[in-house]
């Protein structure tokens, strides 16, 4: 699985959780989630690589889902995920 399709993947799981997703330019930096008037917002930066956006949605996800374990995830986008968390 590419990094693009993991990102496609947690994109999906933080719509589903109620997170409004944002595309922007950005310079390159990947994005983040942040909290506009009690409302989640992930910005996805359109210039950053598909690795760089993987991992801040992969960030993302950690934060909004407080336990990933309870949830089903391709095996690809779990072991994804757990390298995402021990780079925190």
């Amino acid at each position: 699985m590419d990094y693009q399709a993991i990102l496609d993947e947690f994109l999906e799981l933080l719509s589903s959780q109620g997170v409004q997703v944002r595309q922007e330019s950005m310079g390159g930096g990947g994005g983040g989630l942040c909290e506009i008037r009690g409302r989640m917002i992930f910005f996805l930066d359109t210039q950053a690589s598909a690795l760089d956006s993987a991992v801040q949605a992969g960030k993302a996800v950690l934060k909004v889902i407080e336990d990933p374990e309870t949830i089903f995830l391709k095996p690809a986008v779990r072991d994804f995920l757990d390298r995402v968390r021990q780079m925190e």
